[in-house]
């Protein structure tokens, strides 16, 4: 069997899903809390970005993954109205869960799916956009998951990835202290799980830097890629055109 990493640690691959899925049943339930106290409330500014660059327009057709709690999808829902459609996936069902009942109190009625990024259950070109936040850092196979992606997508349809990525150089020191000795402690303190934020935080440091995710992109079929920097490089939004 294959290996692959785990945050830092080296684990095969038919374990990696299995304990994944386990970190994100574990903070299901406090992942906005945490979100906010992560990031200070930024995470919420960089949504905003995100549908900002989507650009949407009353009737198309989006993909949301690993939409977890669904703030992508309830922003996304309001942009293409009625006539449009925002499906609501997640490979955890934990956070599906979540994520469903949050946009049901929120008055979002839209379809919510149990959904694995690397086999899409879709036909090709079904969707105007696909949006991944904070969730391809996950994924075993990066290069099937964007290789999906792109098959979902219509010609001219847009990936926005927004993810984790390389901090400029002058903060990666204190970065790197924030990261592995507050983060845990901020996850025992508010979600009673340090060794989850943990791994969150080694899994950042496990994905692809900015560039490598955009020659990723391209190789999966993504004839145009843009690279925003957020917050110092510290969070980067991909977008990629499909050929």
């Amino acid at each position: 069997m294959s290996a692959t990493h785990f945050g830092f640690e080296t684990v095969d691959e038919s374990v990696k899903a299995r304990k994944v899925r386990g970190v994100f049943d574990s903070v299901a339930a406090k992942y906005d809390v945490m979100n906010d106290a992560m990031s200070l409330g930024l995470h919420r500014a960089w949504k905003a970005y995100t549908v900002a660059v989507a650009n949407l327009q009353g009737g198309e057709r989006v993909l949301d993954i690993a939409a977890g709690t669904g703030d992508l999808t309830r922003a996304f829902a309001q942009r293409v109205g009625p006539t449009g459609l925002v499906l609501h996936s997640d490979i955890n069902e934990a956070m599906l869960r979540v994520g469903r009942d949050r946009l049901l109190d929120q008055g979002v009625v839209t379809p919510s799916l149990l959904a694995d990024a690397e086999q899409l259950p879709f036909a090709p070109q079904s969707f105007d956009l696909v949006s991944v936040a904070f969730g391809l850092r996950n994924m075993t196979h990066k290069d099937l998951a964007l290789a999906e992606m792109a098959r979902v997508l219509k010609p001219g349809g847009r990936l926005l990835v927004l993810e984790f990525s390389q901090i400029a150089a002058p903060l990666r020191k204190a970065y790197d202290w924030y990261s592995f000795n507050v983060l845990p402690k901020l996850g025992q303190a508010l979600a009673g799980d340090a060794d989850s934020y943990r791994y969150l935080a080694e899994s950042i440091r496990m994905h692809p830097d900015q560039a490598t995710l955009k020659a990723m992109m391209k190789a999966a079929g993504f004839g145009h890629v843009d690279v925003h920097n957020l917050a110092a490089g510290a969070v980067a939004l991909h977008v990629g055109i499909r050929c």
